[in-house]
């Protein structure tokens, strides 16, 4: 028996319903209204989970799947299957059926709960060769109505099973939580690796609520506070905001209609704490140059001159330098008119803080953002150590870093650069595979693979993955990360693949950022009728050409572009080019357009 209920994740959640209640736990729009969710409502569904999964045979220590996007009956799934003692492991929706039926089969999953008929079909297609399955679970039905198979059953269907079988034996629900110890798995988290198939990382739930914790308290969050829920829910960082912080402080989880109405959602929401990857933030600091460029040359004149203030501000702040009183004051006068308006018009006017995480933004980019007051920091870690390793405090973000260790965390720079972390959310291992576990953690460190350096100040800054580091032909060491964030700076560029490893000089494959390339084809009058001529035209390389120029300025001369290529279609998950955090696959990229790289030398 576990001696203390609040020392697993079900038993904070039990501890956090009797203290919320009728409280707010959840909102989620459904046909254009958005329908709030208390903690009672959300505990009865957890419960009747559960229960169900239970009188089905789902025992401690064994796992059950997820796959869909995000909503209420992923987060009832997830803590319904910790509820039981088994680890709930998360699957991205996006995933091709063979990736689904990798994790099924790896995980040993015994039920697997799916959103709708898309992703029914994925199961279908492997059906026969997943032995250790008992039972299909879909929540949203629409289109499936005539549907019949015996190991299909409806999300409802579960939850009457569950509701006859806990009024049946009430003691039930609570009787298994009270077997949790706090060393059990409570969710297996698969790695969405840019090399080889994903590894399954083994969290406890002493290692969850250890960083709902530290997330929660590093900076502050509160019961007040609303976040946006639409990351991939069985991405480490977005299970910290919509479920382990959540059962920590009691925050309101808003669920977006769409992947598509996100930033319409942002801006009915309103969060108070934000969080997305690289690429959203990207995505917002474009759209705001592209609205700059349309705008009247008075309104232009405007935004720079106090963005010109704003930068000035926030370099200094960012350096841990006092602004002087004048700057302060130009500050507020550029916010007043400028900053408050623009920040109102994306959603962002409440955001206390935000967090950027899951890969690396460009500088340029989180400097932009707390240049127009909106606090975007940045923060590092991986699955393997429960997400979060570093993050910067408030008012305490210092240029190029990623922050100071989170309270209860040790870092270490290893003799080759490697950054090793030692901390209560250092992962048991990886499932069903001790020689990787054995070469990640080391002596209780945990081997990042990311290679960096502690600042005087104890900052850490990431220079680049310890596999990705290129070997010119001339034997120089070069970071690739560092050059290619300065590239993605640029609005034309999306993304970046530095290439020269033992190669005479460096050249790069460039993924252009197709909204803003087209608009500029619009603008300048560029003939184009697929996306390959558009990659292909030669004044497009010409502008591509000048970004890579004006980058080339601010790197030594060995680290300099001195090539590129502009890659002739998108790059998608779904082919395996990309991850669900939109982190290209070096070495796939590498393989699939070796033949433009060759032609580079």
């Amino acid at each position: 028996m576990a001696a203390d209920l609040s020392q697993t994740v079900p038993g904070r959640f039990l501890e956090a319903v009797a203290r919320w209640g009728e409280r707010v736990a959840m909102r989620k729009k459904e046909y254009g209204l958005w329908r709030d969710i208390s903690w009672n409502e959300y505990h009865r569904n957890v419960k009747h989970v559960a229960c169900g999964l239970m009188s089905m045979g789902l025992k401690r220590g064994e796992c059950a799947a997820i796959t869909g996007d995000n909503c209420p009956e992923w987060v009832y799934a997830d803590m319904g299957i910790q509820c039981c003692g088994a680890a709930a492991t998360g699957i991205y929706s996006t995933n091709a059926w063979p990736q689904v039926e990798y994790v099924v089969n790896n995980s040993e999953a015994r039920f697997l709960f799916v959103e709708n008929e898309e992703q029914l079909d994925k199961w279908l297609h492997f059906k026969d060769r997943a032995p250790a399955l008992t039972k299909v679970i879909v929540w949203d039905t629409e289109g499936l109505r005539q549907f019949k198979d015996p190991m299909v059953m409806t999300f409802d269907e579960l939850l009457e099973i569950g509701q006859k079988v806990a009024e049946k034996d009430p003691g039930l629900f609570e009787g298994r939580i009270s077997q949790i110890e706090p060393d059990d798995l409570s969710v297996l988290i698969y790695t969405s690796g840019t090399t080889g198939p994903p590894k399954g990382a083994m969290l406890t739930h002493r290692n969850c609520l250890w960083m709902g914790e530290a997330i929660t308290s590093n900076n502050p969050m509160f019961a007040t506070d609303e976040i946006m829920s639409f990351l991939p829910l069985c991405h480490i960082f977005e299970q910290l905001f919509t479920v382990l912080g959540h059962i920590t402080v009691g925050h309101v989880v808003n669920f977006i209609e769409r992947l598509d109405t996100v930033t319409e959602n942002m801006i009915e929401i309103s969060p108070t704490v934000g969080h997305a990857v690289p690429r959203i933030w990207e995505k917002y600091y474009s759209a705001i140059m592209i609205r700059m460029a349309d705008a009247t040359w008075f309104k232009r004149l405007v935004f720079f001159n106090a963005l010109k203030v704003g930068r000035k501000r926030a370099r200094l702040k960012m350096d841990f330098k006092p602004v002087p009183f004048y700057l302060e004051i130009l500050y507020k006068i550029a916010h007043f008119i400028v900053f408050r308006k623009l920040k109102e018009r994306m959603g962002f006017d409440r955001i206390r803080i935000a967090y950027s995480g899951a890969a690396p933004i460009a500088p340029d980019i989180l400097y932009f953002f707390q240049s127009i007051g909106v606090n975007l920091i940045e923060g590092y870690g991986q699955t393997e150590g429960t997400g979060v390793t570093t993050t910067s405090r408030p008012d305490r973000v210092k240029f190029g870093t990623v922050g100071v260790p989170l309270d209860g965390v040790e870092i270490k720079i290893a003799d080759d650069g490697e950054i090793l972390v030692k901390s209560p959310g250092v992962f048991k291992g990886y499932f069903k595979n001790p020689e990787a576990t054995a070469e990640t953690i080391v002596d209780g460190w945990l081997h990042s693979g990311d290679v960096g350096e502690i600042d005087e100040d104890g900052y850490l800054k990431i220079t680049d993955r310890k596999k990705d580091i290129i070997v010119t032909a001339g034997g120089k060491n070069i970071t690739p990360q560092y050059i290619e964030n300065k590239l993605k700076a640029s609005v034309y560029i999306n993304d970046a693949v530095v290439i020269g490893d033992r190669r005479k000089y460096l050249t790069c494959l460039i993924m252009i950022d197709e909204d803003n390339v087209v608009k500029y084809a619009q603008d300048h009058k560029i003939q184009f009728s697929t996306y390959k001529d558009l990659t292909r035209h030669p004044e497009i390389n010409q502008l591509i050409q000048s970004e890579i120029n004006s980058v080339n300025e601010s790197l030594a001369r060995v680290e300099q572009i001195k090539k590129f290529t502009i890659l002739p279609k998108k790059l998608y998950e779904e082919d395996g080019e990309v991850t669900p955090t939109m982190k290209v696959k070096r070495k796939f990229v590498n393989e699939a357009f070796s033949d433009l790289i060759e032609a580079m030398y």
